[in-house]
């Protein structure tokens, strides 16, 4: 996505939102779920590439009638040596969503960033494949960071924000009912995504 598009799409933000964050590199997303209202807040100043391409596909409506998809629940996810506990998005294209380059896989032993319960994070396959799917964690995850089991290239995943409203939300989705495939039954439609506040400069520039 262009800054400038970013820019102008952020400014019609700002002047529709009723309050600032009290840190303007950490922008919040609203995401209107059929389950409820989850509120994450962004972390551009430790994981600006992921912010930034997360913040392009809200401002242009991709993650609109996107969905949670899927959930993984560490009680019956015993076939992997790490089980983890998270939900995961997509826009209406899916997961493998190809409409846009994918990004720099910012490792969180780069930024500092773990996945704690609330963390927010870019689903991927390889290192640097990740475009618009995204996850949230609802328990504590190390093995999700740099050096954990998980993936088995030992990279980790990308968090870049975490919940700050509606955790519990999350929580209720991933023990919805779902697939041996770990596959939603039925999604949790996305009906909106929606940036409440100015685009940090890293986003703009």
């Amino acid at each position: 996505m262009r800054p400038k598009a970013i820019l102008a799409a952020a400014l019609l933000a700002l002047a529709n939102c009723a309050s600032l964050p009290a840190d303007p590199a950490r922008p919040r997303v609203v995401l209107d779920t059929t389950a409820g209202r989850i509120v994450l807040a962004l972390d551009a100043a430790a994981a600006p590439i992921s912010t930034c391409n997360f913040i392009g596909y809200v401002v242009f409506g991709d993650y609109d009638n996107g969905s949670f998809f899927r959930t993984v629940v560490r009680e019956t996810n015993t076939a992997n040596p790490n089980p983890i506990d998270v939900i995961q998005a997509a826009t209406p294209r899916g997961s493998d969503d190809d409409s846009r380059p994918p990004i720099v896989l910012e490792r969180t032993r780069d930024t500092g960033l773990r996945h704690l319960a609330g963390t927010v994070s870019m689903a991927r396959g390889a290192p640097d494949s990740a475009t618009s799917s995204f996850f949230i964690v609802t328990q504590d995850t190390p093995s999700l960071d740099f050096g954990g089991g998980r993936n088995p290239d030992g990279q980790g995943f990308a968090a870049f924000g975490k919940v700050v409203e509606g955790l519990d939300v999350a929580r209720r989705i991933q023990r919805m009912p779902a697939d041996d495939a770990e596959q939603l039954t039925p999604p949790v439609t996305i009906r909106s995504a929606r940036l409440l506040d100015a685009a940090p400069a890293a986003c703009t520039q």
